[in-house]
């Protein structure tokens, strides 16, 4: 292949990973628009539980699996009972974590309160990422129990790690309030947030979550499906 077609290909592919954004690629995504994707709170979409991929999400813990096409970015999980996503009554689900490596992250052990089992919802992601905040949503029915950390929809890219941060830009989504989000701009997410340093950046592992936080413990490890119930628990108490 000639020297410039090479060259030309690979802007291609460059241009093609800035514009992507990521992918909610469990559960089941209501919809992908690249070109709308900043558009809250589910990427210029709306729920529709008689048409859509409808997903049982396990309120004890379940898997969100994403595939950040952007170098880094911070991740915020919510839910919500509105089956409309259009009022701002979410829940944030767990810990914003700031993922270091492009390609594909799973967070598992996710949980919701137990009374929503039962119940049909919504599961928000959202991810501040260079270009600003990114969204995309689920439709869900919350189902009792807990789902098996190791199932095939749970993967990690080789070299993605992940830590804890607190994230200014995602902090008023994270408090329901999507209109302040809108309307605070669109920062890189480099300059808004305070990360838990993390001292291991060893290559992640399939079917569990990446990289050490805090210095000590793995996100995809039993202490840490332990302590993400433990810290899920204190959100839904707020």
């Amino acid at each position: 292949m000639a020297p410039l077609a090479s060259a030309a290909l690979l802007l291609a592919a460059s241009a093609a990973v800035v514009n992507a954004h990521f992918t909610l690629d469990y559960p089941s995504t209501i919809g992908f628009d690249e070109d709308e994707e900043p558009t809250g709170p589910c990427g210029s979409f709306t729920p529709d539980f008689t048409k859509d991929n409808v997903t049982d999400f396990h309120v004890g813990g379940d898997n969100i699996a994403v595939n950040l096409l952007h170098t880094q970015g911070t991740w915020l999980y919510r839910a919500t009972l509105d089956q409309t996503a259009a009022s701002n009554n979410w829940t944030q689900l767990f810990p914003e974590v700031m993922q270091t490596g492009l390609g594909k992250f799973c967070q598992p052990a996710i949980a919701v309160p137990e009374s929503w089992a039962g119940q049909k919802g919504v599961i928000g992601v959202v991810v501040d990422a260079p270009d600003g905040l990114l969204y995309q949503c689920a439709a869900v029915n919350f189902v009792a129990g807990a789902a098996t950390a190791n199932q095939s929809t749970c993967t990690n890219s080789t070299g993605v790690t992940a830590s804890y941060v607190t994230d200014a830009n995602l902090a008023p989504l994270a408090a329901g309030n999507d209109t302040a989000a809108a309307a605070s701009g669109t920062s890189t997410s480099t300059a808004t947030q305070t990360a838990s340093t993390a001292s291991d950046t060893s290559s992640s592992t399939a079917n569990a979550a990446p990289g050490r936080v805090g210095g000590s413990v793995p996100l995809g490890s039993a202490t840490a499906v332990v302590l993400a119930a433990m810290l899920g628990s204190a959100y839904m108490l707020l």
